[in-house]
């Protein structure tokens, strides 16, 4: 039988495709834990290699009928994107006056995004054209780019500014749930990557935040969807119960926006139920989710370093430098950051003139995540969701709990006597 070192052919294997470890050999034998430090490993034991693999499919020729199929597949995936938008603009204005226009405005395009890309999911599929177009689905690409751009909308001179308390409860609260999370995740037997995923998800931003953790853990595309499904699944009734818990709890404006902002795992989410709390409630909860958004590029950081030198360090093996970390590190939490610092600069030096620029960058950001949500649809494998069971549900549920009672209790300490 053919070693490791010397299988060939376009079969990538794959010993647990859910999610229980780490163990990925790909055609040439080497191990997915040596694919480039940006990757997100991404290939399923019965799926095509990664649409993101620089070097294109593994076996695929690169003619006019690979080019032409791949020209579809981006037909496919920008015409669910323009959709996507045009249900995000024009749901709010028809549910308006009807039982459902709360939830008609509440809801996000991630949601109007993944489910027509499960949608076309299914089409494709059924048409046998799946991973014939499966180039085109540039998720990995799309992710890093909005992310990127994200950073023009977080001006870390206006957080260290205005909302000291926040920068503390941000640090505290994401400390405490990450542990807290990564800790239970352990107990459920989860693979650490999913763990990473879901404790990053929880505790700082939902969707944006999981994707700068599979970066760093390399995560496999099937966890990052599956963590993604929960955020939303968790964020939609999180924008009506938190107001009214507020309310029936007697919270003040100032306590009530500090606990929205530092639980609920969207920024579009924090906004909806910030409004629903009143202005000065919606202008602290977006501070406090804003500046729990800077720190994830620390947390990147730290993911890195902490899987390079721990978890995937081999017995015997000699301890990796600072140049192994950076190998591995997402760059383009660079980018973020940079994107942050450079807007914050500009809006300093333009004035009210910037923010029109700025708009147009965070309109441009929803566009490439709005892509990259519909390229996740059209890329999950429901086999591998269906195989990682209750347990990821069970985690994020009292991860979710837990973060409620943490957040509640910052905010009343920190934000009792603050206000705008």
């Amino acid at each position: 039988m053919a070693t490791d070192a010397t299988r060939t052919g376009d079969e990538t294997r794959a010993a647990d495709p859910t999610g229980t470890g780490d163990e990925n050999r790909t055609t040439d034998g080497t191990r997915a834990d040596d694919t480039p430090a940006d990757a997100v490993e991404t290939t399923p034991a019965s799926g095509p290699p990664a649409a993101d693999d620089p070097a294109g499919p593994v076996g695929v020729v690169r003619d006019g009928r690979f080019w032409a199929w791949t020209a579809l597949g981006l037909v496919v995936v920008v015409g669910l994107a323009a959709l996507t938008r045009y249900l995000e603009q024009n749901v709010p204005e028809w549910a308006e006056g009807t039982a459902v226009e709360d939830i008609g405005a509440a809801v996000e395009y991630p949601v109007y995004a993944i489910l027509l890309g499960l949608l076309g999911n299914v089409a494709v599929t059924l048409l046998g054209w799946r991973d014939r177009i499966a180039a085109a689905f540039r998720t990995e690409f799309f992710i890093k780019t909005g992310l990127v751009l994200l950073g023009a909308s977080i001006n870390l001179a206006v957080i260290a500014s205005a909302a000291g308390p926040a920068i503390a409860q941000a640090i505290l609260l994401i400390s405490g749930v990450f542990l807290f999370t990564w800790w239970l995740a352990g107990r459920f037997g989860l693979d650490d990557k999913l763990r990473a995923l879901l404790a990053a998800a929880v505790s700082i931003c939902g969707v944006s935040a999981a994707i700068a953790a599979a970066g760093a853990v390399r995560a496999r595309r099937e966890q990052l969807a599956y963590t993604a499904s929960l955020v939303i699944v968790f964020a939609l009734p999180s924008i009506f119960i938190l107001p009214w818990l507020a309310d029936v709890f007697g919270l003040s404006d100032a306590v009530a926006g500090a606990w929205i902002g530092g639980n609920i795992d969207t920024t579009a989410a924090v906004t909806a139920a910030g409004a629903l709390a009143g202005e000065e409630a919606l202008q602290i909860a977006s501070i406090v989710k804003v500046t729990q958004n800077a720190l994830m590029g620390v947390v990147a950081v730290a993911l890195t370093a902490y899987f390079t030198l721990k978890v995937e360090r081999r017995p015997g093996a000699a301890r990796p430098g600072l140049g192994e970390v950076w190998r591995r590190f997402p760059k383009f939490v660079l980018g973020f950051v940079a994107a942050s610092v450079i807007a914050t600069w500009y809006l300093d030096t333009a004035g009210a003139d910037g923010k029109a620029t700025i708009a147009i960058v965070n309109d441009l950001r929803v566009w490439f995540l709005i892509l990259a949500f519909v390229s996740i649809g059209l890329e999950v494998r429901v086999a591998s969701l269906r195989e990682a069971g209750w347990r990821p549900v069970a985690v994020f549920a009292s991860a979710t709990v837990f973060n409620l009672a943490l957040a509640l209790g910052l905010a009343s300490l920190l934000f009792r006597n603050f206000s705008v």
